[in-house]
């Protein structure tokens, strides 16, 4: 449907999906949403800065120019489309039409799609726009609503009411994790906000009430928060994306109970990603400091345009001084592609996120006794990490040691994860969900322990840490706990910086010194 006066918006091409049957045409006359991103004013966006940006001076430094935004919504009048919102600050206009004439309007062919996960309208190959918009469209995302990413969780049943910690020793409530890992004790993560992104499922209160009573804390404050239509709406089946909710929640709540927990909830597409995590960064009415993120999908299943319009938001995160943990997932070092090959997953690939691996952890008498990056066998599930495919490597990675890619070719590229902690559903979490206590694991249940210690630190520097890596690898390196033994596939754990691993689990009291010198000294 391209003609001569239109231009592709760069990386939006889209493949067909696997498995996936085309049955028709989709429905002309179905209303839909799209979320046009467009360029940011010039000028670099300093991810880390000694003194972040407040939310005002970011728009009005990188946020969108108005007339770009004017021009793309008098395109959308143009073609009959409706202009939903505007937003400066997070470059983007949200459109609405039917299918009809949003597939006129970006030059597209709009197909029903049948898959075994459920069906979905779809695409295939790039978005058009008319060539004066080509300068500044950045990405088209909605048209297309295939399910994009999967929670990284890993769920053991146990029988019985939730209760004491009596057995099995193996298992853990994040209380204890957390002082395992030495977390700082006084601070609680007052006056901080902990931003949730969910991509389906939800939370029920009276679990949380019966959670947080049985752990003797009192219950965090949580708030949901709709985008895209999303809601918090539960399903009732503790394996699915409400294991992934509660699971987030009742980590992050527990090891910050002083934070407030805004949980961003919105459709599992790329589009609902995008818009999920730029509300929760740009969110002026919670202040997220920090943000969680469980979700993920291997780098190819991504368009280009989405890793770099998702990658373009955690810059924004940096420099408001807020610190975004995504899991590496689950999988190994294929990241359940089933084609022989290492993958990583993103968004953790990003170089502007905190990527979160995955260990076993073992204790004795409140101390660490054993820590090995976490691989369960096939089946069992093992930390995602490796050499992103997609993603140079960061100058602050360059001194880390991350080996070439084990694909063929052996590409330099973005290490995954940076650090990591404990995931080993054997040795994992006790939750409540929909009324069913579980024991569950998986690189999920590092990104909610990560971003509650990022609570507690800022709490206690009276600052925001915010974008982490660059310190990680350099002023503060030796804060970690290094691991040095097991594998995820392809990888290995070692000395120093490793595929599986990161640079290590957390200690939480040497980060704190590490930072508060830091600042002290005005870094």
């Amino acid at each position: 449907m391209a003609s001569a006066d239109r231009v592709p918006v760069p990386g939006s091409e889209r493949s067909p999906l696997a498995a996936a049957e085309a049955v028709g045409t989709a429905d002309p006359a179905q209303p839909l949403e799209v979320t046009v991103v467009v360029r940011r004013k010039p000028g670099a966006v300093q991810a880390h800065a000694a003194h972040p940006l407040s939310r005002d001076e970011f728009e009005s430094r990188h946020g969108a120019d108005a007339a770009d935004l004017a021009q793309v919504e008098a395109f959308a009048r143009d073609r009959g489309l409706r202009v939903v919102e505007a937003s400066p600050a997070r470059r983007s206009v949200v459109l609405s039409g039917t299918v009809a004439d949003m597939g006129a309007a970006f030059g597209v062919d709009l197909v029903h799609y049948r898959h075994p996960d459920g069906d979905f309208r779809g695409r295939t190959g790039p978005v058009y726009v008319p060539a004066e918009l080509g300068q500044i469209v950045e990405g088209v995302f909605g048209l297309d609503d295939r399910p994009q990413s999967r929670p990284h969780f890993r769920r053991l049943a146990i029988s019985g009411p939730i209760r004491p910690h009596a057995a099995p020793s193996g298992w853990f409530t994040p209380v204890e994790v957390a002082r395992l890992y030495g977390f700082p004790t006084g601070p609680t993560g007052a006056g901080q906000t902990i931003a949730l992104i969910e991509l389906g499922g939800g939370y029920r209160d009276a679990d949380l009430h019966a959670y947080f009573d049985w752990l003797g804390i009192a219950p965090p404050s949580v708030v949901a928060v709709a985008v895209d239509g999303g809601n918090n709406m539960p399903t009732g089946d503790p394996s699915g994306p409400d294991g992934e909710v509660v699971l987030d929640i009742e980590i992050a709540g527990a090891i910050a109970p002083g934070a407030r927990l805004a949980v961003y909830f919105a459709p599992n597409t790329e589009r609902g990603f995008v818009d999920a995590v730029a509300a929760a960064v740009h969110d002026r009415v919670n202040h997220p400091t920090a943000v969680s993120i469980s979700w993920g999908g291997p780098e190819e299943s991504w368009t280009a345009q989405g890793r770099a319009a998702l990658d373009a938001v955690f810059q924004d995160a940096g420099a408001l001084g807020v610190t975004v943990c995504c899991a590496s997932g689950d999988d190994g070092s294929s990241d359940r592609v089933s084609d022989g090959l290492a993958h990583t997953d993103f968004p953790a690939s990003s170089p502007h996120a905190l990527a979160c691996g995955g260990t076993r952890l073992e204790g004795s008498g409140g101390s660490i006794s054993s820590e090995v990056a976490w691989n369960d066998g096939p089946g069992g599930g093992s930390t995602g990490g490796g050499v992103s495919a997609a993603f140079a490597l960061p100058g602050w990675q360059a001194a880390a040691g991350v080996p070439p890619s084990a694909n063929p070719g052996g590409r330099a590229g973005r290490g995954v994860p940076d650090v990591s902690g404990d995931a080993d559903p054997q040795t994992g979490y006790r939750v409540l969900a929909d009324g069913v206590e579980s024991v569950v694991g998986g690189t999920s249940a590092v990104a909610p322990l990560w971003a509650g210690l990022i609570a507690l630190l800022n709490e206690a520097l009276g600052r925001p840490a915010g974008f982490l890596n660059p310190l990680l690898y350099g002023a503060l390196r030796g804060t970690l706990r290094d691991i040095t033994s097991g594998d995820n596939g392809a990888y290995a754990a070692g000395r120093g910086w490793d595929a599986c691993t990161g640079l290590g689990s957390p200690d939480g009291a040497a980060l704190l010194r590490g930072l508060s010198g830091l600042h002290r000294a005005g870094g």
